[in-house]
């Protein structure tokens, strides 16, 4: 058991031995101890459905084995991160967001064929429901990165230019979808613009907390959680990110600062957003953990 001295990465290890997902201990051992790709590929696959996307509560507040837009995200957040997002795996992806696609050639945030499984609160199952940036940008975004090339990408692509281009008012979770497509198309010089816009819009809505001393006197989000912030990190989660360029760097170490002391003496680190069955937070914290590690390393911090 990792003591109280022990490093970050080593008090981590303990914490997904002890609580995590398959899927995330094989993640935590390619990431930080050398543990190979084929072995994260073959847990990710067991939460493949037929129909070529993911179910099975990869995403934890979506539960039951039905396949999800934001299942799909997952997969692909994961298949990117250990260098696997292409071939016919990605094929078959693409022939099953064609088949859920909305009218506009994008992804609604939750498919119908949820309803009757249990799923968090804050994302309702409707009949007919709209294409979401929240859904189909961190997808494209990460299908241009790795250059993958399929039909359904148009249509996709140019919904998300018109969705972040047309952003007035948003939340944070919008915005980081936002980034996520933004870091990864192709128009690099269209990205940066609609970035720099993007990142005046999030400081001057309050979007982001500056100073994580003082987050408890700036108010959440509509509809979030009590204490839901969002800090530089969270748009900037890498130093390659288009975000990055919003926040000056005192301001990116005071996050990355308060990142690195949100660890939890059982290693790892907490969820901010609501908490609506045991389960699920269980499940989402080996994750975000991981996603810590991650996010410091990639800025120099050491973590052990």
């Amino acid at each position: 058991m990792a003591g109280s001295g022990a490093s970050p990465l080593a008090r981590a290890e303990h914490f997904v031995w002890l609580t995590a997902r398959v899927l995330e201990q094989r993640r935590f051992a390619h990431h930080f101890l050398d543990g190979g790709a084929d072995a994260v590929e073959t847990a990710l696959a067991s939460y493949l459905g037929e129909d070529g996307g993911y179910g099975y509560a990869l995403e934890p507040d979506l539960r039951g084995p039905v396949s999800q837009p934001l299942h799909v995200a997952h997969a692909l957040r994961v298949l990117d991160s250990i260098g696997r997002c292409e071939g016919p795996r990605v094929e078959r992806l693409c022939r099953y967001l064609s088949d859920v696609s909305t009218k506009d050639g994008a992804l609604p945030a939750v498919h119908p064929s949820l309803r009757g499984y249990p799923a968090a609160p804050f994302v309702p199952v409707v009949d007919d429901p709209p294409s979401d940036l929240l859904a189909t940008g961190p997808v494209v975004g990460l299908l241009h990165r790795n250059e993958v090339w399929h039909a359904w990408l148009f249509r996709a692509t140019d919904f998300c230019w018109a969705a972040v281009e047309a952003l007035e008012e948003s939340h944070p979770y919008e915005i980081q979808a936002a980034v996520a497509f933004l870091d990864g198309v192709p128009d690099r010089t269209r990205a940066r613009a609609a970035a720099a816009r993007l990142g005046r819009l999030v400081r001057d809505q309050g979007l982001v907390v500056l100073d994580p001393e003082r987050a408890g006197e700036q108010p959440v989000a509509p509809g979030y959680a009590p204490g839901e912030h969002h800090f530089a990190y969270d748009y900037a989660r890498t130093p390659g990110s288009l975000a990055r360029g919003w926040f000056t760097d005192e301001e990116m170490n005071r996050a990355l600062d308060f990142l690195a002391a949100g660890q939890r003496d059982d290693g790892g680190w907490p969820i901010r957003w609501r908490e609506w069955a045991p389960g699920t937070a269980l499940e989402a914290r080996p994750g975000v953990t991981i996603d810590a590690l991650l996010m410091l390393r990639a800025y120099g911090r050491v973590i052990g």
